[in-house]
């Protein structure tokens, strides 16, 4: 007894300074700087402003590493190159969850997808399984799609250019997107019910950014004046009306995943188990993927909306420069004429044989990033910069205001000079690849863009053709300085209104013929 009394006056002094240093370290590690929340709704006020706009001022007031509080919930805006790199990639482990709202849960079937899964066993397989048989530069039907929807989008623009007409090129790249989407996504779907898609895919991009009270404070998820409850019940049925009936005919039809027009739903399909059916397998989850339908529905739908909206978005905006700035117009077609010449279109052997193109991609992705804000979500307690981030707090990465960044950029970082990323200037070693965090347009860590490499594909390809094959003005005698570039806030950012602008055929041959 007496030793057991001895241990108590050992072990009680001992837990309380445990104790009392814990609680010191955590006063020593405060929440980021940030406006002051109010009871309950914390910064809730301050919604209207947490566009990548917005948050770019407030962090031009709180820093780089900014707090706040929406209801229950913790968010933590990054907009600096060095938090960036302390998020995505030192400890990127902590960091590579996904937040998932009411909306986005429902509508990616409990987040049955890769985009929004959380980090773990499921999501690897996700991401390998997307990377090597969807978006593998050995999937020749993916990028043959792309090739040939280009091709014909720009024939088709002949005919218009010909006639001297305006041209809604905002139209046009997002037409070419979708039916790259749809060819590749559902082979010989192509042509059938696209206004259904497309309806499907503007629903589905409302929902995903509409406000839900129930997402910040949890008892009050009841509460809907706006009926959005009602409205994702209304979507995820279309969606699998839609859905159902293409997988349904591919089940019916099926291709061997080898053959020249399998598509993605049919690679899908090749790891396709019934619900009902036993999920594991010899070898274990790591050996062999198991794919429910929801998970084929919800990869679709990951596909659907990653490679439609972002890369037309990207290559309007591409266009919007060139217009705006036609001395760099002028620069990009002149190295268009020594390398591809007047006398045919652009292969994809050229591309990598017109490096101030694809400088004038990159900054194109510098200044208008396709997904502005890039969604983390911390996996347990942490720190960054010398400040607490609690478990469970959304991580808000402002791709949009680090591309900006007048440290990293310098004065003119708001200026479109392709010219930094050219042999010999300033930024010519940035890539935006993941490794430089300066330029993150497509992500970086564990959870950037498995499709950057179809996508960006996809880009330049069609930019460099509309460049190459056709002059371009701006209408009624409008000049470059104004030319709107002005944004609209959603998942993605594309322009608040559509360029239109006057195509006229630059080569020596016509378009409409082979």
């Amino acid at each position: 007894m007496d030793l057991f009394i001895i241990f108590l006056l050992y072990l009680i002094p001992l837990a309380t300074f445990v104790l009392v240093s814990h609680r010191r370290r955590r006063k020593l590690l405060p929440l980021p700087p940030g406006p002051k929340p109010f009871p309950i709704i914390g910064n809730m006020l301050l919604m209207n402003k947490l566009t990548h706009r917005g948050l770019a001022k407030l962090a031009d007031q709180y820093g780089g590493l900014l707090h706040l509080r929406l209801g229950f919930l913790h968010a933590v805006a990054v907009s600096t190159p060095e938090i960036a790199k302390q998020v995505l990639q030192v400890q990127d482990n902590l960091f590579s969850n996904r937040p998932a709202t009411i909306a986005i849960t429902y509508l990616t079937y409990n987040r049955a997808d890769m985009a929004f899964a959380n980090y773990g066993p499921f999501w690897r397989q996700m991401r390998k399984l997307c990377v090597v048989k969807l978006f593998s530069r050995k999937r020749a039907e993916s990028w043959a799609s792309v090739r040939d929807e280009v091709d014909a989008a720009v024939r088709t623009l002949a005919d218009k250019a010909a006639a001297g007409s305006p041209v809604n090129v905002g139209e046009l790249v997002f037409s070419i997107t979708m039916n790259i989407t749809f060819r590749a996504a559902f082979g010989s779907q192509s042509g059938k019910n696209e206004e259904e898609f497309l309806a499907i895919l503007q629903e589905f991009s409302k929902l995903f950014g509409a406000f839900n009270i129930g997402d910040f404070i949890p008892w009050l998820k009841w509460f809907d004046p706006n009926r959005i409850n009602e409205r994702l019940k209304k979507a995820r049925v279309s969606l699998d009306r839609f859905i159902d009936a293409i997988i349904d005919d591919h089940r019916r039809n099926p291709k061997p995943v080898d053959a020249v027009d399998a598509d993605m739903v049919d690679d899908m399909l090749a790891f396709f188990v019934d619900q009902a059916a036993e999920e594991a397998a010899d070898g274990g989850p790591e050996v062999y993927i198991k794919l429910t339908k929801d998970n084929i529905k919800a990869i679709i739908m990951d596909v659907m909306f990653g490679g439609t909206e972002t890369v037309a978005s990207a290559i309007e905006w591409a266009m919007a420069e060139m217009m705006r700035n036609p001395q760099e117009l002028t620069r990009v077609q002149a190295e268009l004429a020594q390398e591809v010449g007047p006398h045919r279109m652009v292969h994809e052997s050229d591309l990598d044989n017109l490096p101030y193109l694809k400088c004038a991609v990159k900054e194109t992705l510098r200044l208008h990033p396709p997904i502005p804000l890039l969604l983390h979500e911390t996996a347990a307690d942490c720190s960054v910069a010398g400040y607490s981030i609690p478990a469970g707090t959304r991580v808000i990465i402002n791709a949009w205001a680090i591309g900006r960044n007048k440290a990293a950029w310098t004065d003119d970082a708001d200026v479109f000079r392709p010219s930094r990323f050219a042999p010999g200037g300033r930024d010519a070693a940035v890539d935006f690849r993941g490794n430089f965090f300066e330029l993150i347009p497509f992500g970086s860590g564990r959870r950037s863009c498995p499709g950057m490499q179809l996508g960006l594909y996809a880009l330049e390809l069609a930019f460099a053709q509309l460049v190459h094959c056709f002059e371009w003005e701006l209408p009624d005698g409008m000049s470059p300085s104004e030319l709107s570039m002005e944004d609209v806030f959603g998942l993605t950012a594309p322009r608040s209104k559509r360029l239109v602008a006057i195509p006229t055929p630059r080569l020596s041959f016509r378009l409409d013929v082979d």
